[in-house]
């Protein structure tokens, strides 16, 4: 008895059509890119990323000379960190040859409440933090401006510990080791790219390291940009033409 055994890579339904592998692709692509927008029109606004650290004092007010690059780049990283869900979704699904297991449920489960996590974490320099630089810059009185510098701080730590910590980390690896590990059993992907997710797991894992009081640095950084590196080797993968079954 012959025992056909399924391609290494599965193909789209017919060739050239812009099937489940072009569609993880492009969207891994544009994830893998669209970050440039908001570290471009943050970083030359604020100093963004390493301007998360700086105390109100110097926050709130060029948050307030700012605003509407402020704003501009928080929205654009918003639409990225939203985009993470049908990227994430998407890519288990290739990744996994389409195979509905419990562990790319679970990995599925993880994308979505990172994605949550994120848009919660971000939407603080669109709804909160504009009006306490606004505060803060009509205050008059050393006692209010002391106050309002207490409400950023506290804000800004719960939405970087929500965004940064949960959503860009914790919930983004378990997303990832669940694909990868879905993915080595059902060999639909190359295996070098799937271990290949280790290390980048392990990368975007840095930043936990605040939950027990330490300080993550440029940790966040590092893993993110691991990630995009992997979701554009991944992407560089995905099209290119799948080995055919024998």
């Amino acid at each position: 008895m012959s025992v056909t055994h399924p391609p290494e890579h599965p193909v789209d339904a017919r060739p050239g059509a812009f099937g489940p592998r072009r569609t993880a692709a492009a969207l891994l692509a544009v994830e893998g890119l669209l970050i440039f927008i908001p570290l471009l029109v943050l970083g030359s606004a604020i100093g963004w990323p390493a301007s998360l650290d700086d105390p109100a004092a110097i926050a709130l007010p060029r948050l307030l000379e700012e605003e509407g690059a402020v704003r501009a780049g928080y929205a654009v990283y918003l639409a990225y960190s939203v985009l993470f869900l049908p990227v994430a979704v998407w890519t288990t699904r290739v990744l996994t040859g389409g195979t509905d297991t419990l562990l790319s449920r679970v990995a599925v489960g993880f994308a979505v409440v990172s994605t949550l996590a994120r848009a919660i974490g971000i939407s603080r320099w669109l709804l909160s933090m504009p009006g306490l630089a606004a505060a803060y810059g009509d205050a008059s009185d050393a006692s209010v401006r002391e106050a309002v510098a207490v409400q950023y701080q506290v804000l800004n730590d719960f939405g970087g510990g929500i965004g940064e910590v949960l959503g860009v980390s914790l919930f983004a690896v378990g997303w990832l080791v669940c694909t990868v590990v879905a993915a080595l059993r059902t060999g639909a992907a190359p295996r070098w790219l799937l271990i290949a997710g280790f290390p980048v797991a392990a990368g975007l894992a840095l930043p936990l390291v605040e939950m027990a009081g330490a300080d993550a640095g440029a940790a966040t950084s590092i893993g993110t940009a691991l990630l995009h590196l992997w979701f554009l080797a991944a992407a560089a993968t995905l099209v290119r033409r799948p080995r055919r079954p024998r």
